[in-house]
């Protein structure tokens, strides 16, 4: 399995990253893709890259104010030099100020470009926005793909983001009884809709709740996946594999 969406150079996982990989292994989940937030993160990361974990280089919609003025040539520069998987994670935050959204738009529109540009899928970060994204996404043009993280919006939005080549990421939120409208969702989707993460170190599984998030963790999302959708384990395993390899180009 493929963790789509995992902090792993987060300092949550300074002491033993190596462990919680192998935990991560030893439930099937083998390859993880790491978000970046904002550009002093690039380094680090690059420090993990390897076959099994992937990076994706980007400016998050939440730390607008920590991106310096030049911040989108210095992300161009990365990606052409560095040539990573995605860009990502970006998009736009409805809970941050009002004031940032002009800014939060210029640094979505502007990475929206160069995926375009460079012909790579995006990582989105939508939240209480999604309607503001879609649109964004429709009047650029954008024909890339990526993966709606955290998905949160509605069935006719999930159904607009795969007509717009995009899946939907799906983690702990799904384990958790309250989460209704996501349920539905889940339920309602194409096979080829759905993709697992993690989120790590956040957003735990309702099982886990209080503890730090990690990929291991996905293990519960898989079972709650099997239930809604009222198949087994080993198939919603093989299917957002197969859908993480398709939506982000990796070989299999």
């Amino acid at each position: 399995m493929i963790d789509t969406h995992c902090h792993l150079d987060h300092e949550a996982f300074a002491t033993d990253r190596e462990a919680v990989l192998q935990r991560s292994q030893s439930v099937g989940v083998n390859e993880w893709v790491i978000p970046a937030i904002t550009l002093p993160r690039f380094a680090a990361m690059q420090a993990l890259a390897s076959p099994h974990v992937h990076l994706a280089f980007g400016l998050h919609p939440l730390y607008y104010a920590d991106h310096p003025d030049d911040a989108l040539n210095q992300l161009a520069h990365w990606l052409n030099h560095s040539r990573p998987l995605a860009i990502g994670e970006i998009g736009l935050d409805g809970m941050a100020p009002r004031a940032s959204q002009q800014q939060q738009m210029y640094w979505f529109s502007g990475q929206l470009a160069m995926a375009h540009a460079l012909a790579l899928p995006v990582l989105l970060h939508v939240r209480k926005c999604h309607e503001e994204v879609l649109a964004c996404l429709q009047n650029s043009r954008f024909s890339g793909g990526g993966i709606v993280h955290a998905f949160s919006g509605s069935l006719q939005q999930a159904q607009r983001y795969r007509q717009l080549g995009f899946c939907l990421g799906i983690g702990g939120v799904v384990t958790r009884p309250q989460a209704r409208r996501l349920h539905a969702v889940v339920q309602s989707v194409a096979d080829d809709a759905l993709v697992l993460e993690s989120d790590a170190p956040d957003l735990p599984p309702s099982a886990c709740v209080g503890q730090r998030n990690e990929p291991a963790f996905i293990s519960w999302v898989v079972q709650a996946l099997a239930e809604l959708r009222q198949t087994t384990e080993s198939h919603i395993a093989t299917m957002t594999t197969n859908n993480a390899r398709k939506v982000l180009r990796l070989p299999k």
